[in-house]
Parts: C-alpha cells; sequence; structure tokens
C-alpha cells in the first residue's frame, strides 16, 4: 500500500511540475516581445515547431506510432490542431496588451466555463444554477482584473486584450470538447502529435504573410527553443504520465496551479501588480473554477 501511495504521490508531482511548466510560457513570450518586434503569429510557430520533433520522439519510444489512425478521427485531431493554433495565437496576442498576469488568469479561468456553456449549447446539457453562478463570477472577475495599475502592462490596448483572452479561452474549451471524442480510442501523447503538427503546418503560412520574424538574438532563439521544448513538449509529457494514476482533483490543481505562477513570475521579473480590483477579479475567476470543480 505505502509503495502504491508513492507511486500516486509522485505521478501527481509530475502533474504539478507541468503546471508550473506551463506557467512559465507568458513571461517567456513577454521577455520575447521586450527584445524583438516579433508577433503572436511567428511566436506561435516556433513553439509548436520546435515541439513536433520531442514529441515525434516521445511517440517513438512509447510505440504509439504503430497505432492506425481512421480517417474520421484525423480529420478531428486536424480540427485539434486548428483550435490549438488559435487559441495560442489569440493568448500570445493578449501578453502583448494587457500583461502576462491578466492575460493567463482571464485565459485560463474562464475556459472551464467556455466549456460548460458550450456542452449546454452543442451537448445539450443542462445549464445548472451552479453554471450559471460559475458564468457570472468569470464575467464579473474578467471585467475587475483589466483594472490594472497604471503602466504595468506593456501597452495600453486593454479592450483588444480582454477580447483576445476570452477568444484564446474559448480556443481552448473548444478544443477540450473535441478531443473528449477521442479520449478512450488513443493515447493523448498520440493525439497531441498530430494535432501540434497540423497546428505548425497551418500558422506558416499565416506567419509568412504576416511578416515572419526571424531576426531573434542567440537569447531569443534560446528563448524560443525552451518553449517549445520545456513548457510544451515536456510539460505535456509530464502531464500524461502523472495523470495515468492520479484523480481529476489533479487537474483541478494544475488548473490553478498554472495561472498563480504566471502572475508570481509576472510580479517578480516584469513588476506587473494587479490593482485592488484585479485582485477582487482574480478571486472571483478562482472562485468560478471552484464552483465547477465542486460541481463535477
Amino acid at each position: 500500500m505505502k509503495i502504491q501511495s508513492t507511486q500516486r504521490d509522485s505521478r501527481l508531482g509530475l502533474v504539478l511540475l507541468a503546471a508550473i511548466l506551463w506557467g512559465t510560457t507568458g513571461v517567456f513570450v513577454r521577455a520575447l516581445y521586450g527584445m524583438t518586434p516579433t508577433n503572436a503569429l511567428s511566436i506561435g510557430f516556433f513553439r509548436l515547431a520546435f515541439s513536433v520533433p520531442i514529441l515525434l520522439l516521445a511517440c517513438w519510444f512509447s510505440g504509439q506510432y504503430k497505432v492506425q489512425v481512421n480517417r474520421t478521427d484525423l480529420s478531428i485531431m486536424l480540427l485539434l490542431g486548428a483550435l490549438t493554433a488559435a487559441y495560442q495565437v489569440c493568448y500570445f496576442g493578449a501578453i502583448a496588451r494587457i500583461g502576462v498576469a491578466a492575460s493567463t488568469l482571464i485565459t485560463l479561468c474562464t475556459a472551464p466555463v467556455w466549456v460548460a456553456l458550450l456542452a449546454t449549447v452543442l451537448l445539450r446539457e443542462r445549464l445548472t444554477r451552479r453554471v450559471s453562478l460559475a458564468g457570472i463570477l468569470a464575467i464579473a472577475g474578467t471585467l475587475l482584473l483589466v483594472g490594472l495599475e497604471p503602466g504595468s502592462t506593456p501597452n495600453q490596448q486593454p479592450a483588444i486584450g480582454v477580447l483576445l483572452a476570452l477568444l484564446s479561452a474559448m480556443g481552448y474549451a473548444s478544443l477540450v470538447l473535441c478531443s473528449s471524442r477521442l479520449a478512450n480510442r488513443y493515447h493523448p501523447l498520440l493525439s497531441v502529435t498530430i494535432s501540434f503538427s497540423a497546428a505548425a503546418l497551418i500558422l506558416l503560412p499565416f506567419s509568412l504573410v504576416s511578416g515572419w520574424v526571424v531576426n531573434y538574438s542567440l537569447l531569443g532563439w534560446g528563448f524560443l527553443l525552451y518553449l517549445g521544448a520545456v513548457p510544451t513538449a515536456l510539460a505535456y509529457c509530464l502531464y500524461f504520465y502523472g495523470m495515468r494514476q492520479t484523480s481529476a482533483i489533479a487537474a483541478s490543481l494544475a488548473t490553478l496551479l498554472e495561472p498563480l505562477t504566471s502572475s508570481l513570475l509576472a510580479w517578480s521579473l516584469f513588476g506587473e501588480r494587479l490593482g485592488p480590483f484585479g485582485l477582487v477579479g482574480a478571486m472571483l475567476l478562482v472562485g468560478a473554477i471552484g464552483l465547477l470543480y465542486r460541481g463535477s
């Protein structure tokens, strides 16, 4: 029994480590914006492109490359790639406008609310009082969170930044709903590898048309490589491996730990500070997540 408990604790630790690694994404993107006049499409493409070889190796060593995927499921994986590209670019665009802390909190804390609301519309699930209250808290929290202290964001475009963060959350929620159809038929690592490969290919022409940025410094290329290797490829591998023997509670902890990591790093490295209304808004967003997980 002690051995099994130790294994479960170690798997939970991997899930939480993955969440911490995801939480570092925003500050590295913010740093890239400060180093080079780049854009969200270029950063998104290189992040995915650098992650794909590592994920392919993981599929090879785990034997997932032998699995046959039918055409219908392959189409769903390609759709997941498009959603991945969309929510990632929107998230990076939001960081450039409202900062790391606000972008991460709005995106990650409203995503579960979007999942619940979209499930009500698309899957005809009943709209419960709990979901309705969570939606109200999320909206109120988002509005209050935009009340950042003057000078705490890279540039003053809060309305566009909030819209991009909400679109990112909606894209992520759609990805969650679509991927649920594949959950019982394929290992998540296989779905993620195919989806991320498709996302990189989708972003490539858009990056070229919008002004593909390649004039990064050596440190900038190092940041891009980090984004692809650590909070993308490595974090997803750790998460899927850790979730084999952990419960849904681990997922809820990871959901809260990621924005906490991003906010603390943004505060310590860039001086991003939430004002009184922003703190109340953050608590309302966390409360919305708590309601949803308590109900599930």
